[in-house]
């Protein structure tokens, strides 16, 4: 039995300020539930992982990286077959990002129904979600949707963040009619302020909403009553994908049983550590560097 049960895709990711020139490179893997996982088993909360990897470098590097986070990958695939997706990302002006992604039939891509263990999904406590994984191919969002069932069909919390990524869908509308019908599954709901006319008629339902503002906070909207906590004051060094390690904290909190406002305090928290590194998961912190 595990605290959090979640999946998704790893990616590779090469970075530097501008790859046709740079002679040195960064190489990590990322991805929002590889961040979530991490920050949450940082904090001493049991977690498993399912996705499909490669038996390539990449592939390698992921299962690495999960198991030394104390990260449970028994039901990880590794697909023989296919590819590790891969991210070129460039820091040209200031902070902002331009990325590449090349993740067209990637092994992450191909995790399938068959490969969602309903016994560990149907024993933990939460099973978190993303709208990135079942935009990536047929296969995964049959595979998101079947891993929602079966949490649902055994009352099982489920946490959604939209995450909505414009290049993974073919139209606006496509998003919308996908990420609503996530979002309706939800008991937990993350959102960026942007992202909330994507899923507004799944909002009424919710028990419970959370909304990231960036710099001006964070808002949580539970059983009816609104929550406010300010960003934290820190340096950044990238801000690329904070929203995992916002989540992980929240969930983090939530599991604690701790209020809405101290669940809210946990994500901020968690986010500024992420922000502080420029990797998406690798500054996150223990439970004994958290803030009092």
């Amino acid at each position: 039995m595990s605290d959090v049960f979640t999946l998704g895709e790893v990616l590779g990711v090469i970075s530097a300020e501008r790859i046709r020139h740079d002679m040195t490179a960064r190489l990590d893997v990322e991805g929002a539930e590889l961040t979530v996982a991490v920050g949450l088993a940082r904090l001493g909360h049991s977690v498993e992982f399912l996705g499909r990897v490669s038996d390539d470098e990449i592939g390698v590097r992921t299962l690495t990286v999960l198991r030394g986070e104390g990260i449970g990958t028994g039901h990880m695939r590794v697909d023989e077959t296919a590819s590790s997706g891969i991210v070129l990302r460039q820091r040209r002006i200031g902070r902002v990002a331009h990325a590449v992604h090349y993740r067209e039939g990637s092994a992450g891509s191909r995790l399938s129904t068959g490969d969602v263990p309903a016994g560990a999904i149907q024993s933990a406590r939460i099973l978190h979600v993303t709208g990135i994984t079942p935009a990536l191919s047929g296969f995964t969002w049959s595979a998101v949707h079947h891993a929602v069932k079966l949490a649902k069909d055994a009352g099982v919390l489920v946490s959604v963040d939209v995450n909505h990524r414009a290049y993974l869908w073919e139209t606006v509308e496509e998003a919308r009619e996908g990420l609503t019908e996530l979002a309706r599954s939800a008991d937990v709901l993350f959102a960026n302020q942007d992202e909330l006319d994507l899923v507004d008629t799944a909002i009424g339902s919710l028990r419970e909403l959370v909304v990231t503002r960036g710099s001006k906070g964070a808002s949580a909207t539970v059983d009816g009553f609104r929550y406010d906590t300010q960003a934290a004051p820190v340096t950044v060094v990238d801000p690329t994908e904070v929203g995992g390690a916002f989540v992980a904290g929240y969930l983090s909190a939530l599991l604690d049983d701790s209020h809405p406002s101290d669940r809210l305090k946990r994500g901020i928290a968690l986010a500024a550590f992420a922000v502080a590194s420029p990797s998406t998961w690798q500054g996150l912190p223990t439970r004994d560097e958290l803030p009092p």
